[in-house]
């Protein structure tokens, strides 16, 4: 069997969902599961909403009604007969998020956050086993919640692998013996007490990887708007090169530093298995895309990567102490309560600096905290560049016209916090 994933670009119009049945109908020739995400640029509209919610602004009526035109009109270009069942399974789904909306909020922001933003990858994959079933290919739409099981870190939920591995074999397997495709959500889980969970922004690779590793699948193939791993950001750079192949290790330190193209947790649960992936493009389905697998020879294309919207804070010991391993300790303890990711840390005798996503939710209060124990400072927006087997003439030429505020050097990768020079 193989899992395939589709992203959200995959599948954002009527023409989009076509050509994902004419791909699985071309490449779906074993057992399938596909893993799809929320169509278009709908999880950034419900985290919209999320934030009108929490905040009781006035636009929440707006959004949800940009929501249902949007996936109203995929569904009118979709399906002709307007008595299908589907459009009465999508506005059961409105009607569920109207009922969250209309509650008061009476939990974090991160738990409200799951509840809504879940709600696109049900809409999208029941839209999506809908018109593959209408275009004569047979499958089983499966909701994720009840199989990758997670704690209650909210937007960050931790699997709990034994508990879900054996629910793929007690509830997943046994469809595939009788179907030869089932289409499910990536991104969401869900816990014990029946809430949903999200797995972190992008994690539908990470939902493909981990039911590869439980069903030890041959293959796991994320179809992408780009022909491959390419070496750089095509929204940055103009002549980005493919990279055919790649190591495991290092897919997995491109995925650390910021490389979007691939979800930072896939990698490990398909290393595990040794089972292969590939990035291929859904726009060239026959072009054979970049193979990720096991191997030794690493490498040595440039490769380069930028995170904006970050923000850079400068911690120091209130009482001008040294940043030893006592404060550490506690602030690492910090980041890790309020789920912030580290992208490049740095420290001095009394400073320590740590570039890291400018995340409101998160960031404030997890400055708040520090402030009871350090003197916090930070600069954003700021932009972290990573480039991998780097060279000085590269180098002076991206940081052209920009204010170098830290930077960081190892043999093969250059890590660099900047903001555009205002003078």
């Amino acid at each position: 069997m193989q899992v395939f994933k589709f992203g959200g670009a995959s599948v954002k119009d009527a023409e989009a969902v076509k050509n994902v049945s004419s791909i699985l109908k071309h490449h779906a020739s074993e057992a399938t599961v596909v893993v799809v995400s929320a169509m278009g640029k709908t999880t950034n509209k419900l985290e919209e909403l999320t934030k009108a919610y929490i905040n009781k602004q006035e636009n929440i009526e707006l959004l949800l009604n940009e929501l249902k035109d949007y996936h109203g009109s995929i569904l009118n270009d979709l399906f002709p007969n307007k008595q299908d069942a589907i459009y009465n399974d999508i506005e059961n789904v409105f009607v569920e998020l109207l009922w969250i909306l209309e509650e008061e909020p009476s939990f974090s922001y991160n738990h409200h956050y799951d509840q809504i933003v879940s709600l696109g990858e049900i809409l999208s994959t029941k839209i999506i086993s809908a018109y593959l079933n209408n275009d004569g290919l047979k499958n089983k739409w499966l909701d994720i919640r009840g199989i990758i099981q997670t704690d209650n870190s909210y937007r960050e939920g931790n699997v709990d692998y034994v508990l879900s591995e054996t629910l793929v074999k007690t509830q997943l397997l046994p469809l595939l013996q009788n179907r030869e495709v089932i289409v499910t959500q990536g991104f969401i889980g869900g816990t014990s007490e029946n809430y949903t969970t999200t797995l972190g922004r992008e994690g539908s690779d990470y939902t493909a990887a981990l039911l590869a590793y439980f069903t030890d699948a041959r293959q796991v193939v994320i179809w992408k708007d780009v022909p491959g791993v390419l070496n750089a950001d095509p929204k940055y750079f103009k002549n980005t090169k493919k990279i055919d192949e790649l190591t495991y290790h290092d897919a997995i330190e491109l995925t650390y530093f910021g490389a979007s193209v691939i979800h930072p947790k896939t990698i490990k649960p398909l290393q595990n298995k040794n089972i292969p992936l590939y990035v291929r493009s859904f726009l060239k389905p026959e072009e054979p895309g970049t193979l990720v697998k096991d191997g030794e020879k690493g490498n040595t294309a440039t490769s380069y990567i930028f995170k904006e919207d970050q923000i850079l804070l400068s911690i120091q010991p209130k009482d001008f102490s040294f940043i030893a391993e006592e404060n550490l300790s506690g602030i690492f303890n910090l980041f890790s309560k309020y789920n912030v990711h580290i992208h490049m840390m740095q420290n001095s005798a009394i400073s320590f600096s740590v570039c890291t996503d400018n995340d409101i939710q998160k960031i404030e209060p997890l400055i708040n905290d520090l402030q009871q124990h350090f003197k916090v400072l930070y600069n954003a927006p700021v932009q972290l560049m990573t480039i991998r087997n780097y060279d000085q003439e590269t180098i002076s030429k991206l940081s052209q016209h920009k204010v170098i505020l830290i930077e960081q050097r190892s043999r093969n990768t250059l890590q660099m916090v900047m903001k555009e020079d205002s003078f």
